[in-house]
């Protein structure tokens, strides 16, 4: 049972915790509303919902220390969790007791976010605070979560381009090393993503089978704080055996036979390859025009990964069933469509004869252009 004792002109509601100790649960100016929390109180604690209101009290700061203890993530999300922290929710809220975190000063610190921050940045950030209150929550300090709900876009974020196999083409002519337009031709004709591509190992080229593999360890090129390493795919779906068109499975010999480094895709020198520089150095200026070789833009703005989604959209236009498309991606349908879904051996094929025909029917047959065909 809770009880009111008054310390000079306030009025404070006390009980005993559940290992011995007194505690303050409140502060109020008057007896009438200290009586009013008491009953609560009394009653949280007969429908064992009450929450012990000192845990609440530590500063975020404290509860970061003490939620990252017991909290995994890969090196790359640990890299974006301490960029968000330090930049911008500790300088906010981490003097701040979780109990004063309110929903009304998250909206405001969302309105200040988006003041200097793109709205996928801020929306990254908060979705850090959010999982921090959230945590807390579970953990008992607070009652709910002031995230919940709170919007951060407010728009609906521009379509992303796609390209088409003639478009890849002049993108990849572009290009002046020949590797890197192998690269770009086969990110647009698989799908894969640019870490899974730089990543990729000539032991996991199984091109004698036409096909090339997703390793489940080590598939994937991890960039944090400028060091690289290969560690697992984003998900675990994504690790995955990808089938080849029969032209793709040429350029790939030919750029295996033109080194013999361990990635598929690397330097000159067999260096791991760096997003950054592809996309200032490389693929941008294929794409958005160079005004040193007096060319103009093909898709401006496009990004390297946007040819992952010129991939699904080729496959959306060849009329490729959904799970085979998914399977491609790496991805997984939700629900029970993915458990009963499955990819057979003939979806395989139609995928792989698509792409064929596509390339085939898109080639030019000037001489200026015949070294992007398949030998």
């Amino acid at each position: 049972m809770a009880w009111i004792e008054q310390r000079g002109t306030n009025y404070r509601v006390r009980l005993r915790l559940p290992d011995g100790t007194v505690a303050t649960d409140s502060v109020h100016p008057t007896r009438n509303t200290a009586d009013i929390r008491r009953k609560q109180v009394d009653l949280d604690h007969a429908l064992d919902t009450y929450l012990d209101p000192t845990l609440g009290r530590i500063t975020l700061t404290e509860w970061v220390q003490i939620w990252e203890a017991g909290h995994i993530a890969g090196d790359a999300k640990w890299a974006a969790y301490r960029s968000h922290l330090r930049n911008h929710i500790l300088p906010r809220f981490g003097d701040t007791p979780l109990t004063k975190i309110t929903r009304q000063t998250v909206k405001v610190f969302v309105k200040q976010l988006k003041t200097h921050l793109a709205d996928s940045s801020a929306a990254s950030v908060m979705s850090l605070l959010s999982l921090l209150m959230r945590e807390a929550v579970a953990d008992g300090r607070i009652p709910h979560n002031p995230c919940q709900g709170v919007k951060v876009v407010t728009r609906q974020s521009a379509e992303r381009p796609h390209a088409t196999a003639t478009q890849v083409n002049t993108i990849a002519g572009r290009i002046e090393r020949r590797s890197d337009q192998i690269l770009v031709i086969t990110a647009a004709y698989t799908g894969m993503r640019w870490g899974e591509l730089a990543g990729l190992a000539r032991s996991n080229t199984h091109l004698g089978h036409g096909l090339i593999r997703v390793d489940p360890d080590v598939g994937a090129l991890h960039e944090v704080q400028g060091r690289l390493y290969l560690g697992p795919p984003k998900t675990a779906g994504s690790a995955r055996d990808i089938h080849l068109p029969p032209f793709l499975i040429t350029l790939l010999h030919e750029v295996l036979n033109s080194h013999d480094h361990d990635q598929v895709f690397c330097g000159a020198r067999g260096a791991l390859l760096r997003r950054s520089s592809m996309s200032r150095r490389v693929f941008g200026p294929a794409v958005n025009g160079n005004p040193r070789t007096h060319t103009g833009p093909i898709i401006e703005g496009m990004h390297f990964h946007d040819l992952r989604h010129t991939h699904k959209t080729w496959m959306i236009e060849d009329g490729i069933p959904e799970i085979a498309q998914a399977r491609r991606l790496g991805h997984r349908l939700p629900g029970v469509r993915d458990i009963y879904s499955h990819v057979t051996p003939t979806m395989i094929s139609d995928v792989t004869r698509a792409l064929q025909d596509r390339w085939q029917t898109t080639q030019p047959t000037t001489t200026k252009h015949r070294h992007l065909r398949a030998a």
